[in-house]
């Protein structure tokens, strides 16, 4: 059946703010990507976004651009508007000021200082406000935002590369390179754009790897992650030498934290942390609370296959990207992606149902989301 003609205006206007919204995306974090559109007697008269952190809000930049037009008018916004001052004043208090008549809000902001307080105050104005359309695409918008307000963790993002024979190296460790320049690019657009990138000191032992961006607009200078429980990650290494230009800190067993090492990349930059262990390798949910807390909304675990697999089985990974190289490597000792625990049965596998495929160069890539 199809909507009603009303129902179908209101989303595409929405589904026009949600638009605009996403042109935000890696530079309003921690903050959410926000848009908003204004429409009077059938016409747009006002759009904008959230366009940085600090910045301006879409409502303020929309009503901006409508000017006297907005009275009357009514306002799609894919975020409940803000009722406190932080970095602005409330959204709410523009609103109520243009004499606005009406608000389409496509979700609640879950940050206690608004979670609803933002519509309630609009409606003692007397401006009429609706919740919805297009909730779903909205939530999903913003996961990375709504995750780390709700979990206290950031959003997880798990990268790798592998053979059609699902490996990762050969046997000898040689990964260098799987997948083909055009994903590797693919890989560069996701670190321009993310707050942290997490790896293992096996990683950075056999690849010796600098996790920076290249040949992409940086949005975020991502900072490096490595879970090392023996802190072998030499201090002569690309990341350590990098690590003043590049925030770089290492998670490692509290033992390994006053040894001459931790000294030597102390004093090139690195910043070491101890964490607890989860049997023999540092716990990545401790790691995710303490980089949520230093304001990291969304993350990206690039390897190896241990942390890759821990992930996966603790239920962490919200997202996953998996290039597919048209290679065999074979060899029982060659490394697969998920090195983790796994499951008993087939039975127990994750069978995914929001699998989107499309070609990359000579490779295939998986993208896909996790159920929350």
């Amino acid at each position: 059946m199809s909507n009603p003609p009303s129902e179908s205006k209101h989303s595409r206007y929405m589904q026009r703010a949600l638009r605009l919204a996403a042109r935000g995306l890696g530079r309003v974090e921690p903050n959410p990507m926000v848009g908003c559109v204004i429409v009077r007697k059938g016409r747009v008269v006002g759009e904008g976004y959230h366009r940085r952190f600090g910045g301006a809000h879409a409502e303020v930049v929309a009503l901006s651009g409508a000017g006297p037009k907005a009275r009357g008018a009514t306002v799609y916004v894919t975020l409940e508007p803000c009722c406190h001052y932080g970095k602005t004043p409330p959204c709410t208090e523009a609103l109520q000021a243009a004499k606005v008549s009406k608000v389409f809000a496509a979700m609640r902001d879950p940050n206690p200082l608004v979670a609803g307080k933002g519509i309630r105050v609009l409606r003692k104005a007397g401006i009429e406000v609706i919740e919805g359309p297009l909730q779903t695409e909205a939530l999903e918008l913003n996961a990375a935002y709504l995750k780390r307000e709700t979990q206290g963790q950031p959003y997880v993002i798990a990268k790798w590369a592998q053979s059609i024979d699902g490996k990762i190296a050969t046997h000898s460790g040689d990964s260098k390179w799987i997948s083909s320049e055009p994903a590797r690019k693919w890989t560069h657009r996701i670190r321009a754009r993310v707050d942290g990138i997490i790896v293992g000191s096996e990683t950075v032992l056999r690849d010796d790897p600098e996790l920076t961006c290249r040949g992409e607009p940086i949005k975020r200078l991502a900072g490096r992650v490595i879970l090392d429980t023996r802190l072998r990650t030499p201090a002569h290494c690309k990341l350590a030498r990098t690590a003043r230009e590049i925030p770089t800190v290492i998670f490692t067993s509290r033992q390994a934290t006053t040894t001459a090492r931790a000294r030597r990349l102390g004093l090139a930059g690195v910043l070491i942390k101890p964490a607890p262990l989860r049997g023999k390798h540092i716990s990545l949910k401790h790691v995710l609370k303490k980089l949520a807390g230093q304001g990291m909304s969304n993350v990206l675990i690039e390897g190896g296959g241990q942390i890759l697999g821990s992930a996966f089985d603790q239920g962490l990974v919200d997202e996953a990207i998996v290039f597919i190289a048209p290679r065999l490597i074979g060899g029982s000792r060659a490394p697969s992606a998920l090195s983790g625990k796994g499951v008993s049965l087939i039975a127990q596998s994750q069978r995914l149902k929001n699998l989107k495929i499309r070609r990359i160069g000579p490779d295939m890539l998986y993208h896909f989301r996790l159920p929350s």
